[in-house]
């Protein structure tokens, strides 16, 4: 029996015939014609369902692109078809065959339009804006203010029927300073904590003195920078603790804030007077910060003795005070017009001069000394503050 590589070998070296031969080419032909018709086939599937979507592609586009992409203002234009009794149903009567080019176009047309008209209407609403500016600005008036809020400043007027000028304080917040107080009156201090604070203020005049000198413009100022901090950090603290307790302030609040607005109008009447240089307000910025700190927290562990402290604050306020009057006086400052704001806010004539406007915040800081050392007697028999009326008004 011969091996499997001897047959290996017989049946690779053996030759066709040609009856075979052909045979095998029929099938070959037979093979490939069904498979480029089957390609054909494939093909001309491919290319029909791609035309035919193309086809109804088109014709959706042209019923629908004019309903999808047209101009909103041109819907408004076209009439209504087939009412009913429940109302008229909108019919647009644009015709079909409007092609989505022309649709785009004018869409795109409108949206220029609509973007022209929008900038246009802008840049007109801005240039009136200006003008109206401009307009103010030239008649010394500050322009108005639109608000969404619909809160509109209320236009007043003072007691000659001229506009009130100011927005710091208003008409009816104006007053005039009782100018006959007692300004030698001093609380001699008995107690330690009294003899604390009476030397803390004594200690704290000698580094004014040395700095300030007799420029009492600048002083004033500088003054005035601290003199406002007490009642409004007094203030707070009362209306932090009537909202801890859930009770009234007996209106020690409102004495207390009235006190530091009332300071601060000093300076704000100083500062016409006064140019400080750029180290005065920095020495400003370091002694407001020290203070209203160091007051706070005085405050905090002992109020009798913080109102001790301003009571003696303001002696030592009235004590400078008298001593711009004398120099205003022998004529070492210039006695100039008071500033406006000072006219308006305590009443005074209108020619008055600084010499009155020193006098009248004399006046006060003295008012300022009776409340402050009321308050404290109250503390030191043993009372709260929310237990005694408050001088309210007490100018």
């Amino acid at each position: 029996m011969p091996s499997w590589r001897a047959l290996a070998r017989r049946h690779r070296h053996v030759v066709p015939s040609p009856s075979q031969s052909s045979a095998r080419l029929q099938l070959r032909e037979a093979a490939t014609t069904s498979f480029a018709s089957r390609a054909a086939a494939h093909e001309a599937g491919s290319s029909s369902s791609a035309m035919s979507s193309r086809v109804a592609g088109s014709v959706l586009l042209r019923h629908l692109g004019p309903r999808v992409f047209g101009p909103a203002a041109a819907a408004a234009q076209r009439p209504l078809l087939a009412g009913g009794e429940g109302g008229a149903v909108a019919v647009r009567a644009r015709p079909l065959s409007t092609s989505a080019a022309e649709a785009a176009r004018e869409e795109a047309a409108a949206s220029k339009d609509n973007v022209a008209s929008t900038a246009a209407a802008t840049a007109e609403a801005m240039q009136a804006a200006k003008a109206e500016a401009v307009q103010a600005a030239k008649g010394g008036k500050s322009p108005a203010v639109s608000s969404y809020w619909g809160i509109v400043p209320a236009k007043l007027v003072n007691k000659d029927g001229a506009e009130w000028k100011w927005s710091c304080f208003r008409p009816w917040e104006a007053y005039t300073s009782d100018t006959t107080i007692d300004l030698t009156k001093h609380h001699k201090p008995k107690v330690l904590l009294d003899k604390i604070a009476y030397w803390t203020v004594k200690s704290l005049r000698v580094p004014t003195d040395i700095f300030f000198q007799r420029r009492y413009g600048c002083r004033a100022m500088m003054l005035e920078t601290v003199a406002a901090v007490p009642g409004m950090v007094g203030g707070m603290l009362l209306h932090l603790r009537s909202l801890r307790r859930f009770e009234q302030s007996g209106g020690w609040i409102r004495a207390l804030l009235e006190e530091a607005e009332n300071e601060r109008m000093h300076l704000m009447t100083f500062m016409e007077v006064a140019n400080p240089k750029w180290y005065e307000r920095a020495l400003v910025l370091a002694v407001q910060g020290v203070f209203f700190n160091a007051y706070f927290v005085g405050y905090i562990l002992s109020p009798k003795f913080a109102h001790r402290v301003v009571g003696y604050l303001e002696e030592e306020a009235i004590h400078s005070y008298t001593e711009f009057l004398r120099d205003l006086e022998a004529g070492r400052i210039d006695n100039v017009p008071a500033p406006r704001i000072a006219i308006d806010y305590w009443r005074l004539p209108a020619d008055a001069r600084l010499k009155d406007v020193v006098t009248v915040v004399r006046a006060d800081e003295a008012h300022h000394r009776d409340v402050n050392h009321f308050a404290a007697d109250i503390h030191f028999q043993g009372l709260e503050l929310n237990k005694t009326p408050a001088p309210l008004g007490y100018h």
